[in-house]
């Protein structure tokens, strides 16, 4: 791994899905998902779904920034869910599904608050973009079952029905930034 590498930490719903895209972004070294932005430590998965942590599913990427700009990270992180439901994706409903970025520096602050201005001032979505931008508290890695979860349990219903479609139409999109198979 190269010395210069830098973390984001996104929730854009359920981190199954957030994670196997960013598993075939460019530049990314590592994907973990977990859980962040609450007040209870330690938590649980089984907690977490309960929406009374305050913890967000979410995942920290650690990607090279001289291969892939904390920007385009961003980009991708807003194209593949939907920014402007409060507290939810698709079906997954309650705080812990919340969209948002957690900076770790005061650029990258900058730049989410530029991107998510920028995307409402064009109009790429009907209504306003409600992603919250936070200061980065502390991230409590999953289970492991939960790690590369839609690699290891592709098969299942719900990857075949919400994850596989956000992961094709990332590929599709982004085809210029895939990682080489």
């Amino acid at each position: 791994m190269s010395a210069n590498l830098e973390v984001a930490t996104l929730g854009g719903g359920c981190f199954w899905c957030t994670e196997a895209i960013y598993l075939d972004l460019k530049g990314v070294e590592k994907v973990v998902s977990g859980y962040t932005g609450g007040q209870v430590e330690n938590p649980t998965y089984k907690a977490v779904c309960t929406g009374t942590t305050g913890h967000a599913e979410v995942v920290q990427v650690t990607f090279d920034p001289a291969v892939v700009s904390f920007k385009e990270v961003l980009e991708v992180f807003f194209l593949t869910h939907d920014p402007t439901t409060l507290n939810r994706q698709g079906n997954d409903v309650g705080t812990q599904y919340r969209s948002a970025v957690f900076y770790h520096t005061e650029a990258q602050k900058a730049v989410a608050e530029q991107v998510k201005a920028e995307l409402n001032k064009a109009g790429a979505w009907s209504n306003p973009i409600v992603t919250e931008i936070t200061a980065a508290a502390k991230f409590y890695p999953a289970e492991d079952y939960h790690q590369n979860y839609y690699n290891q349990n592709g098969r299942e219903p719900y990857c075949q029905f919400v994850v596989r479609p956000k992961v094709e139409k990332f590929r599709k999109v982004f085809k210029g930034k895939l990682k080489s198979e």
